[in-house]
């Protein structure tokens, strides 16, 4: 007999959520069904009984797809089958995981693999803020060891209103649009962009997602609670530990680690040093000790000498790794137009992290198609993030985009469409390749972003730069927050909060939290600190290029558009696309055509003026659509007794008839007229059922008196 428990969260508005468990997936250690309105998710959990030898991590991986079923239609390519993820999914992956992975006990090194996928798809209601919530009811009422339950919501703010969980309607009016991820105790996870909202307007958005937040928590337990799986958790013992060793190591080598920490050197000269420092302790050791000794257990105990040596140095001394105090930026350098032949780049550089930016500008054809289960359309302005393992002094196999790469090249794009003007008439596609980096890489691609926009020409409407804030605290609630941090403040550090704005108002930002019990207080002091570096910042950039160019460069295409009758785009196109790939090819120019409100928009697309203007005129004659009574000057084609035709552009003529020659009297029609010869005409008349047309040159002619 199946029986099956669940759990109604009701949203403000009367909206209902369902979490129920016990009717699939039953071999899964955790397995949840997710439905709201006709969206339906399904979760599921399983963690290996035992760690791998020498594993000394979380080795969690978190997979959601979208199942093309969903909204009833087939996959696209040859095999018709889901592949690979798409980006969209990946970064709901990394939604997902970057809240879980923070509440599992540190030392619980077990894999444990999730995967969410979505079974029906509603329009109204968006998966992503579904997601953790299933992830996270799976974990409640199974036993895997867990700190939880979280859960994530989408917070958006529609005419002054907020709203949990909106529709993808709703949200295309928004100006705030935040996903928050968090337990009922503590704000964990933060991402979205918005219309240059103060500080202030974020932290409230935030505060009323927590509140919805902590009814899905609540509801979690309520479900666990039905589950004889969810306790007790697993028992396990995945850490072994020295503590004599420990206590050695941390009196042997804390003072100088602390020493080397505080003389603000490079990154790899620290780096040298600090290795340094171990490695000479182990030459001290005797063979018996090297034999009684396990160097996993040296590495991790010297990793926290170093970890605590440089967060009390910050807390104690208010002094950092590299001897910045903690609301310096690091030494910036910037500088456009580095390459002689992209529509435009820029280079930014701030301590040790550097971004070469590139801009390129296309036409409607190069847009960024985008064909998923929940969204279909394109995307006329996109950013691509690359880091290399260069940037790094790294050697390492190059296994295609990396999901951190997509994560951070979506929050750069994220944070600068919002300045790209609406009818900017080009696509535009910002490449930044991370030369080095030594944190805040997301940042720097930000700030070059800018700097290139502005150097190709494009008008938008403020500069925009951004600052990652780190944190460092200890358990008797002294703290330290950081403005521009560093790998190693990232890595040693509390937080990782990346804020992007122009001068008026944030854009975007992403927040990652690794403890428990993160104030508003302390919040709203690191944004305001970052609003101060992130102002800093944009004198910086400013002080190279305060406004976009003028003119475009000369190696840009310039873009003609015209709007044409609906009626004409198949002649434009042609069977097969012949005509339009023969104009193209004649002309040297890339031509694109799309109906928009019952109008046709051609782009043409080219960097030869003359040739723009040939391919102009050939389309204007092709989407001609005469008009009665206008005037037209045209080219006597041909003449016969009757009359003469006569073109009133290259593909259409008319009848000019004898009659309509003269109000007087007309023998000939060569006694007026002869081929060749250019003559003004209005249009009289349109045949319904031919479509041919009647042309007069005497009523353009004064009646001759009798």
């Amino acid at each position: 007999m199946i029986k099956e428990e669940k759990q109604i969260i009701t949203l403000e508005d009367g909206r209902e959520i369902s979490i129920s468990t016990g009717k699939l997936a039953k071999q899964a250690h955790g397995s949840v069904e997710v439905r709201m309105g006709k969206t339906h998710l399904l979760a599921t959990v399983v963690s290996s009984p035992e760690a791998k030898e020498g594993v000394d991590f979380l080795p969690l991986t978190v997979d959601y797809r979208e199942k093309f079923a969903a909204d009833g239609r087939f996959p696209g390519g040859f095999l018709k089958r889901e592949a690979r993820p798409t980006d969209q999914e990946i970064l709901v992956m990394r939604l997902v995981d970057r809240i879980l992975r923070p509440m599992f006990p540190s030392d619980y090194h077990a894999e444990v693999q999730i995967m969410i996928s979505l079974n029906s798809h509603d329009p109204n209601v968006k998966p992503d803020a579904l997601a953790a919530l299933a992830a996270s009811s799976a974990l409640a009422i199974s036993d895997i060891p867990f700190n939880g339950p979280i859960s994530e919501v989408r917070v958006a703010r529609i005419n002054n209103n907020f709203i949990i969980n909106p529709s993808s309607e709703q949200l295309e009016s928004a100006d705030i649009d935040l996903m928050v991820g968090a337990s009922s105790d503590s704000v964990a996870m933060v991402e979205g962009e918005m219309n240059e909202v103060s500080e202030d307007e974020m932290i409230e958005a935030i505060k009323i997602a927590h509140d919805a937040i902590k009814k899905q928590c609540e509801a979690q337990i309520k479900l666990a609670n039905k589950i004889s799986t969810s306790s007790p958790k697993r028992t396990y013992c995945h850490e072994n530990h020295d503590e004599e060793l420990k206590t050695r190591i941390k009196k042997d080598t804390y003072d100088l680690v602390y020493n080397i920490a505080s003389q603000g050197l490079s990154k790899d000269e620290r780096k040298e040093k600090f290795n340094n420092i171990k490695q000479e302790w182990i030459l001290k050791l005797s063979d018996e000790e090297i034999e009684k000794y396990d160097e996993n257990h040296i590495n991790t105990y010297y990793h926290d000498v170093e970890k605590e040596a440089i967060r009390t140095l910050v807390l104690n001394e208010g002094k950092r790794l590299d001897g910045r105090t903690t609301s310096e930026i690091r030494p910036i350098w910037c500088e456009i137009d580095y390459l002689p032949t992209p529509h435009g780049s820029a280079v930014f550089t701030r301590g040790e992290t550097q971004s070469l930016t590139t801009v390129t500008l296309g036409s409607a054809t190069d847009v960024n198609r985008l064909d998923g289960v929940t969204y279909q359309g394109h995307e006329d302005f996109y950013l691509h993030y690359n880091f290399p393992p260069f940037s790094t002094g790294e050697a390492r196999m190059l296994r295609g985009t990396s999901r951190r790469e997509i994560g951070h090249g979506n929050l750069a794009q994220r944070a600068l469409k919002k300045v790209i003007p609406e009818n900017n008439p080009y696509t535009v596609r910002i490449v930044s390749d991370i030369l080095e980096s030594n944190g805040s890489s997301s940042m720097a691609t930000v700030c070059a972003g800018t700097l290139a926009l502005m150097d190709a020409g494009i008008k938008i409407s403020k500069p925009v730069s951004g600052i990652a804030m780190g944190l460092i605290s200890d358990k008797d609630g002294k703290y330290a927050i950081l403005s521009d941090i560093l790998g190693d403040e990232d890595h040693l550090g509390d937080m990782d909060f990346k804020v992007t704005g122009t001068k008026d108002g944030i854009t975007a930002c992403q927040m990652d939290i690794k403890i428990q019990g993160l104030s508003y207080d302390i919040l709203s002091k690191a944004l305001h600190q970052a609003k101060e570096g992130r102002l800093h910042i944009l004198e910086k950039i400013t002080d190279v290029i305060s406004e976009p160019r003028e003119n475009l460069k000369p190696q840009t295409p310039k873009i003609i558009v015209l709007k044409v009758p609906k009626s004409t785009i198949g002649g434009i196109i042609g069977p097969g696309g012949k005509i339009i790939q023969e104009l193209q090819a004649s002309t040297e120019t890339n031509i694109s055509v799309e109906e928009v409100d019952e109008q046709g928009i051609v782009e043409i697309l080219g960097t030869n003026q003359e040739k723009i203007d040939l391919a102009v005129e050939k389309i204007r004659s092709i989407a001609f659509v005469p008009e009665i009574d206008k005037i037209y000057t045209g080219k006597v084609k041909s003449i016969m007794p009757y009359g003469a035709f006569v073109g009133i552009s290259s593909n259409t003529d008319g009848l000019l008839h004898i009659s309509e020659l003269a109000w007087e009297r007309v023998e000939k029609v060569e006694d007026i007229l002869k081929e060749g010869d250019e003559v003004q005409v209005k249009l009289i008349a349109i045949d319904e059922k031919s479509g041919k047309l009647k042309l007069s040159r005497k009523v353009l002619l004064e009646k001759t008196k009798k």
